[in-house]
């Protein structure tokens, strides 16, 4: 595989920094996870940005835009369907393809239907003004 496989609903392993480890001052994700390519675009220079959403077996609080995922949707996804699981869509990465020190060659885990999942980046760019990144390329 190379990084030019790497699409919008594709779910990846990803040294994933949440956003409050960065308010504190980490750097650096604590463990690869699971974490689903929400959108790649395609810049001329410099590289594509991709933006990539953690996926976690931890119930996301009441207030957080997340979404369970689906058994199908899991096994789909490379993941395992005995667990429950959600994608968080309230913060995300992003990261440079080509410039990317996290970034691995690896086939992705598996990808999500467009059915289940571009529903879900319909509400993220609707929510877009309030949902906090980390930019893992700065």
């Amino acid at each position: 595989m190379s990084l030019d496989d790497l699409r919008t609903g594709g779910v990846i392993r990803f040294p994933y920094l949440w956003v409050r480890e960065a308010e504190r001052g980490e750097t650096e994700g604590r463990k690869p996870r699971p974490a689903a390519v929400g959108v790649r675009i395609a810049r001329p220079k410099g590289g594509d940005v991709l933006v990539l959403f953690p996926i976690t077996s931890q119930p996301p609080a009441p207030d957080r835009f997340a979404a369970e995922i689906p058994e199908m949707e899991k096994r789909r996804a490379g993941l395992d369907a005995t667990l429950r699981l959600w994608i968080i869509l309230d913060e995300y990465n992003q990261d440079i393809v080509d410039q990317s020190f996290y970034l691995e060659p690896a086939p992705p885990l598996g990808r999500f239907s467009k059915a289940f999942f571009l529903p879900l980046m319909k509400q993220f760019i609707a929510r877009r003004a309030s949902i906090r990144g980390v930019n893992r390329h700065s």
